[in-house]
This record gives C-alpha cells, sequence and structure tokens, in this order.
C-alpha cells in the first residue's frame, strides 16, 4: 500500500515538473514572436498639411446690459407719506417731486423765524442809521448785525430739513415699481422705489489678460441676446485699468444706444470683439492640440518620423486653433492616434487633408 503511494506522488512530480518546463520553453518564444509582430505593425495616422490661412481675428465673451444710470429711491428721514408721485414704468423728468413727507412742523418752525428775521431786519436797519450820526455803540450795531445773519443761518437749516422730506427725481428716467402708498410710515432704510435711465445701457463684459492691449476706447463691438439673432452695436468707453488677479480678465465698458428701448436692463450678452485680421494665419484642427501641464504640443511629421513640438496658440475657432509659434506653412500635423504615437515613431497616413 506504502508503495502504491509513494509511486503515485513520484508520477504527480514527474507530470508537474514537465509542465512547467514545456512552459518555460514554450512562453517566451510565444511572446517574442507576438512583440516582434506588434512591432511589425504600423499604426495608421490621420495628417494635416498647414497652410497659410485668412483669420479674421474674433473673439466671444459673455457680458450683460445695464442701465446708464440707475438709484434706489431712499428718503433721508423717516415720516409719514403725505403725497406720492410714482408713476410705475413711466419716464419722470429729473427734478420731478416723487415723494413727499409730512412736514407741518418744520413749515411752522420756518414760519416763525421769517417772522423773527423780518424783526430782526427793521432793528438792524434802524441801529444802521444811528451809527451814521455816532448814535449807538459799535458793539450794539455788529450785535444786531449778527443776530441777523443767525436767524438766517436757522432758516437755512429748516430749509434744508424741509428739502429731505421730498424726493426728487435725480436725473431723466423710469421709474420701476414703488414699494409703498400714500400715508404710509417709512424710515431711512425703505426702498421706495427704483429709477433707471435707459435711452442709453451699459454693456460690461470681460476680456482675456492676453486681449487686453487689443481694447481701445471708441472701439466698436457687436453683441446678441439669448435666444435672438438680431445683432446689436456698442462703443467701448473706458476699461477697468487692472487685470482681476484672481480671473486674468480684464473688465470693458461699452455704451449702447437705446432710444428704442427694445434694450431690457440686467439682459444676458455674447460679446463679438474683431480683434484685427491675417491673411498669413497657421491654422490647425483643435484635435492636434496635446495639452500639457505648462504647455500645449503638436506632432508633426519629420522626415517620415514622429516629432513633438511645443507651440503656443492664439485665436480659437469652433474646430480651428491658430497657431503663433512652433510650426511653419507646409508642416503636416498628426490629428489622429495622439496617444499611441511616439517621438521617432515611424508614421503611415491612412488620410491627409488640407482644409476641413
Amino acid at each position: 500500500m506504502k508503495q502504491s503511494i509513494k509511486r503515485i506522488v513520484t508520477i504527480a512530480a514527474v507530470v508537474v515538473t514537465a509542465g512547467v518546463l514545456i512552459l518555460l520553453f514554450t512562453f517566451p518564444k510565444k511572446q517574442k514572436n507576438d512583440l516582434s509582430q506588434t512591432n511589425k505593425e504600423q499604426r495608421e495616422v490621420n495628417g494635416f498639411i498647414v497652410k497659410p490661412t485668412l483669420l479674421v481675428k474674433e473673439i466671444s465673451v459673455s457680458g450683460s446690459l445695464l442701465p446708464n444710470e440707475e438709484v434706489e429711491l431712499r428718503n433721508e428721514v423717516a415720516g409719514r407719506v403725505v403725497s406720492l408721485y410714482l408713476p410705475e414704468g413711466k419716464f419722470v423728468k429729473q427734478g420731478t417731486l416723487l415723494v413727499k413727507l409730512f412736514d407741518d412742523d418744520l413749515q411752522a418752525q420756518l414760519s416763525k423765524l421769517k417772522s423773527q428775521l423780518s424783526f430782526q431786519e427793521q432793528i438792524y436797519n434802524r441801529q444802521s442809521e444811528l451809527m451814521k450820526v455816532n448814535g449807538i455803540s459799535r458793539n450794539e450795531y455788529e450785535q444786531a448785525g449778527f443776530q441777523v445773519n443767525s436767524i438766517k443761518a436757522d432758516i437755512e437749516a429748516i430749509m434744508a430739513q424741509i428739502r429731505k422730506t421730498q424726493i426728487i427725481a435725480p436725473f431723466d428716467g423710469i421709474i420701476g415699481l414703488r414699494n409703498i402708498s400714500p400715508g404710509a410710515f417709512v424710515s431711512t432704510s425703505t426702498l421706495l422705489a427704483t429709477i433707471r435711465s435707459e435711452s442709453r445701457l451699459k454693456l460690461d463684459f470681460n476680456v482675456p489678460e492676453k486681449y487686453a492691449t487689443n481694447i481701445q476706447p471708441g472701439m466698436k463691438v457687436s453683441f446678441t441676446l439669448f435666444n435672438q439673432n438680431e445683432i446689436f452695436y456698442a462703443t467701448v468707453i473706458a476699461t477697468e485699468r487692472g487685470i482681476n488677479s484672481n480671473t486674468r480678465n480684464l473688465k470693458v465698458r461699452a455704451l449702447v444706444d437705446n432710444q428704442s428701448g427694445t434694450l431690457i436692463p440686467g439682459a444676458f450678452a455674447t460679446v463679438s470683439l474683431e480683434l484685427g485680421k491675417s491673411d498669413s494665419a497657421i491654422m490647425v484642427p483643435t484635435q492636434a492640440i496635446i495639452p500639457q501641464a505648462q504647455s500645449k504640443s503638436l506632432i508633426i511629421a519629420k522626415n517620415g518620423n514622429a516629432h513633438f513640438v511645443t507651440v503656443k496658440t492664439g485665436i480659437r475657432k469652433s474646430t480651428m486653433v491658430e497657431i503663433t509659434e512652433g510650426i511653419a506653412a507646409g508642416d503636416t500635423v498628426i490629428t489622429t492616434g495622439l496617444l499611441f504615437v511616439k517621438e521617432g515613431d515611424k508614421i503611415k497616413y491612412s488620410q491627409v487633408k488640407d482644409s476641413l
């Protein structure tokens, strides 16, 4: 029995050893053949022949329409509304009285001061006659003059308080929705309504830092509104004169004529800026660009082999990107298989184009 078991174990060991030896001798040979076969296979790629192209240098950015002037109407003193002239959605002229607060107490003080002023002026006039004949001392004369000036100052103070009970239109504009009713008691924090000047609008937008030097006052820009095909135009009036350190953008403001009233403040706008034209721009398909951490690269054909070059990009279109540095007209750029092509690989083209 023991001899049978030993014989079975021995046979099993021989079989396992033979299997291991077979694998050791056959696998490397098979792997070598597979690698050799892979090396023989040449991956096909598409190429794009670079040639000078007419390029209208234009960029599109997002913007917002704002009122040329906009003010939240609030009163300077607390009080009760006695007169209300806030025509919602209507145009008002500068200087129009919009809201009047209760001021009877101030008017009474004003009337009292005016009476005192009239009486004091009579005294001053009489003392002026006496002063001419040395009938009073100079001190008495000057004291009378001081009283007159003091009352006039008190009157000015009361009149200033009365003016604070009136809300006047600061400019020509359209009144928004009012938030108060006649008889309401309002505090200095109460929002009465808004007034906006909409005959002209401001168009605010941001441009990337690299285009900042192209933006100058007087420059014409075009824009469209959401879900509309109509093109509107604006004129740049100023820039922020400083690049935002967080976004690396320059804030720009343009002025829009809105005499027709078709444009509404607060609307989103897509702004197009034409930065110039070039007859010899180098353009490549967007899919040919290989983004890296600090730069961008292309693969070009050089003597039939793949060669990686670092490039600088310019204007980006929907399917093409301008290359400002790194390649020249006549170069062939690889547009497919970018993940598999390595430096120095032989290139076999399946298709070569010179335009999209």
